[in-house]
């Protein structure tokens, strides 16, 4: 019988071993100082977007009141104000125009601007105060955009103050993160990481990545509570139904989606020479799209804001106006492309909902609340051109999973229909603007 091997006496434990431990997991050392900036960061953004939420909500809440109270004014007031803000935004916060979400895209792919610029805190607080202004000019912007910027600015200042390097991938988390504490929607939070900031599963998004997003969110919900965002719908169809609705919304959504991508794109990029007004006279185009957001707006009483209230009623199966949906589809363009400081996400919604509002007009014996949803879905898909999210999003905010199957399909067909509208992905084409 062969001797066995020496058995391996056990290393000891130095002083020097010790040292080596500490530097390398200590507090001192660079994989702690990470750490502590990811969680103090994700423990922010969950702060700051509650906030802002309220905020924004209760900005939303004076100007319903204000123009209830004064039905003309607002004709005056809104292009004024639309005026004001992108004057005040191109002479002292250029780079806080829009919704956000561009910004955070082009921050991951240059550093050298990023920190010091697109999602800098000056930046990002003047985005703050901008967007809440516009909500108090009754102009048709959300918050979820400018959430998005402020939350990869709150990541750059905890790993700055940390003395740790800001990774792209921490920047899209922290993105995401935004997205997941102001919808109160941590999943849609984790897929828009993928599917749309990280440009279709380009980086690798790591674990301790994806948690800052799930301590955002729970952060957020701490705060502001268990809730969904349209309530608890619960909405269904039956197949037979399915099988014919989804296909007709998905094309319908992601054409009339493409179709604002499309013009947004035209006007930022200044593609069509009748168009150069825009980049020549900003202040006098931003005034000329006032006009348009409040002579909707008196004419209508529906199309102020973000549209959240008109949405739920129809989610909810109330009956709405037919022309709703195209009426809130030139509010939310006239207001994008005034070029406020101001995000998309909430208006784009809103304006789904409109256009299933009017496909259960078509099918006026599918239920109202799948088919309104079902809009929602295409429209919005067609808009960012990033189908998972879309359906994630609608799916925890309404809570109808029950329905996710439809969505899907209605969801991918958007996707593709709005490809043939307009090939560019809206928040793409509009980061290279910033480059």
């Amino acid at each position: 019988m062969p001797d066995s091997p020496p058995a391996r006496r056990p290393r000891r434990w130095t002083a020097r071993r010790s040292r080596a431990l500490l530097r390398a997991t200590g507090p001192t050392s660079l994989r702690f100082r990470s750490r502590v900036a990811i969680l103090t960061g994700a423990i922010a953004v969950g702060i700051v977007a509650v906030l802002f939420a309220q905020a924004s909500d209760e900005a939303g809440v004076i100007f319903e009141r204000y123009a209830r109270a004064n039905r003309w004014l607002p004709l005056i007031t809104t292009p004024l104000g639309f005026a004001a803000l992108v004057w005040v935004t191109r002479r002292w916060a250029p780079l806080a125009s829009g919704s956000g979400i561009p910004q955070v895209i082009a921050a991951r792919e240059r550093r050298d601007l990023g920190v010091s610029g697109l999602i800098a805190p000056a930046t990002v607080a003047a985005k703050a105060v901008l967007t809440i202004a516009a909500v108090l000019c009754g102009a048709s912007v959300g918050r979820e955009g400018p959430t998005v910027q402020l939350a990869a600015a709150i990541m750059g200042v905890s790993h700055r103050v940390m003395h740790v390097a800001l990774r792209p991938s921490v920047v899209i988390a922290g993105g995401a993160a935004g997205v997941a504490a102001a919808f109160n929607t941590p999943l849609a939070g984790v897929m828009f990481a993928i599917e749309e900031l990280a440009s279709a599963y380009e980086q690798r998004v790591t674990l301790l990545v994806l948690s800052l997003i799930v301590v955002a969110g729970m952060v957020a919900q701490s705060l502001a509570g268990d809730y969904l965002y349209f309530g608890a719908i619960g909405a269904h169809m039956p197949l037979a139904s399915a099988l014919v609705v989804a296909p007709v919304a998905g094309l319908a959504g992601g054409a009339a989606g493409g179709l604002f991508a499309r013009m947004m794109l035209a006007v930022a990029q200044g593609t069509h020479r009748w168009l150069l007004v825009a980049k020549r006279r900003p202040i006098a185009f931003a005034f000329a799209c006032g006009l348009v957001v409040a002579g909707l707006g008196i004419a209508t009483g529906l199309t102020w804001g973000t549209g959240y209230a008109p949405a739920r009623a129809m989610i909810l199966g109330v009956d709405a106006p037919w022309w709703f949906g195209p009426a809130k589809f030139v509010a939310a363009l006239a207001t994008a492309v005034a070029g406020l400081p101001g995000g998309i996400f909430a208006p784009s919604l809103a304006v789904g909902a409109g256009v299933g509002n009017l496909l259960s007009l078509v099918f006026p014996s599918g239920p109202a609340s799948a088919v309104v949803i079902l809009g929602m879905v295409a429209y919005f898909a067609g808009v960012v051109r990033a189908p998972l999210t879309a359906v994630i999003i609608l799916s925890e905010t309404t809570g109808s999973r029950g329905l996710m199957l439809p969505m899907f399909a209605a969801a991918f067909l958007a996707d593709w229909a709005s490809t043939q509208v307009c090939r560019e992905k809206l928040y793409h084409g509009l980061a290279r603007t910033f480059g």
